[in-house]
């Protein structure tokens, strides 16, 4: 049983440097396009926005490779809002959003989609940290999976089955079932429609999808890295951004 496990860890780990998105939220034919960057201009009311983008996911970097980094992304009334502050995410319109704030655009489109055919799709959502987002010293862990038992005590056990590429790579070879910490700064976010709020640990729901954020140093080990208290704790999260 323990070798099959780590078969399975070791076929999602190499799923993902093949490639696959960080989240595997390719479905469909679809997969999500994240750009990263600063608006160039108030978003006002428009069906669009204007970002200089310095960053992304591998699809959405591909994707730019010889072209220039201004860019508009269509938005519209299917378009969620987020404004983040100190961890917690509120939804605001498109009015709070500000020339010079950093921002990630989230859109769903082909896979083969043209990078012209990306910007002209409605974004499902842009995310807003604001002028001078905080910056980590240290790497971040993702693991997600489904609630094993209601969170107490401090932990939060989960079934692994996916994150991002440093959480999965410290997961070779470790059971699937794992116990993550959290403490008195620990953020919990439900996701309902696309809208968050925040909630408290005994809120989690057993069997519920739970995405756990932990900033802790690249030389640890998985068990080091689960006694360090969790920055973020997600319930159905949409489109888990690694």
């Amino acid at each position: 049983m323990r070798r099959r496990l780590t078969y399975v860890v070791l076929a999602a780990f190499v799923l993902l440097a093949a490639g696959a998105s960080s989240t595997f939220a390719a479905r469909g034919g679809e997969q999500t396009y994240i750009f990263n960057g600063r608006l160039l201009a108030d978003a006002g009311n428009s069906s669009s926005i204007y970002v200089d983008v310095n960053g992304g996911n591998k699809p959405a970097i591909r994707k730019l490779v010889g072209r220039h980094d201004e860019r508009s992304f269509a938005v519209g009334a299917g378009t969620q809002f987020l404004r983040w502050s100190h961890g917690v995410p509120t939804v605001v319109s498109e009015a709070n959003l500000v020339a010079g704030d950093v921002v990630s655009v989230h859109v769903r489109a082909a896979k083969g989609a043209s990078l012209a055919e990306i910007q002209a799709t409605q974004a499902v959502r842009v995310a807003d940290s604001g002028p001078h987002p905080g910056r980590s010293a240290k790497p971040l862990w993702l693991l997600i999976g489904s609630l094993n038992a209601p969170a107490a005590n401090g932990k939060v056990s989960i079934h692994v089955q996916s994150g991002n590429w440093l959480g999965l790579r410290k997961m070779l070879g470790q059971p699937l079932d794992e116990s993550f910490s959290y403490g008195q700064r620990t953020i919990f976010i439900l996701w309902q429609g696309g809208v968050p709020t925040v909630i408290s640990p005994s809120q989690l729901k057993v069997g519920d999808r739970i995405s756990v954020r932990i900033r802790a140093p690249r030389s640890y080990s998985l068990q080091q890295a689960e006694q360090v208290a969790a920055n973020h704790v997600g319930d159905h999260e949409p489109n888990t951004p690694a």
